[in-house]
């Protein structure tokens, strides 16, 4: 067994912890940081629950190794608060009714986060229509963005909703 010190900035706060090479992020922040808003489903990145933004970007934290993260900057959905003032997402979840049992949602929001910005920097999709025109998220484009993070309750309709509300209103932030 081999262990790293690593330092990665969890929701702001720079957090410094050893680890086994083999560690995954999502077990480093989990086990070792004390960090419970992204979910282990799967574990084989099947499922999207241990989705987080990892310098800027969506990715399913059970895949990446933490020893390969260090100095990298990790926002869960918790994360995405401003204090007692929810993120625009978060808020959008709730009144959309987003979220059955909630244990996809972090997972969800962090994704819907990440995904607008992929669509805003005129990332194509498989269902994008034209390649050469600005992205333009219809519910059709929501869902095929979004379709690495499965929901088990089937709030499909509403993350949808909520989602094109938040994409409807500019920036992310």
């Amino acid at each position: 067994m081999h262990e790293t010190t690593i330092t990665v900035t969890v929701d702001g706060e720079p957090r410094t912890v050893t680890v086994d090479s083999r560690t995954t992020l999502l077990d480093a922040l989990r086990d070792r940081l004390g960090v419970i808003s992204p979910k282990k489903g799967c574990d084989h990145g099947q499922c999207g629950a241990c989705t987080v933004l990892l310098d800027g970007r969506r990715t399913l934290s059970c895949l990446k190794l933490a020893v390969a993260e260090d100095g990298g900057e990790v926002v869960t959905a918790a994360g995405l608060a401003d204090g007692g003032d929810l993120h625009r997402m978060q808020q959008a979840f709730i009144d959309h009714d987003g979220l059955q049992c909630g244990y996809c949602t972090p997972g969800q929001i962090c994704s819907a986060v990440g995904m607008l910005e992929e669509a805003r920097a005129g990332h194509p999709s498989h269902a994008t229509a034209d390649l050469g025109a600005d992205v333009v998220l219809t519910d059709d484009e929501i869902r095929e963005r979004m379709s690495g993070n499965l929901c088990r309750c089937g709030a499909y309709v509403n993350i949808v909703a909520a989602i094109r509300e938040v994409a409807g209103e500019g920036s992310v932030r």
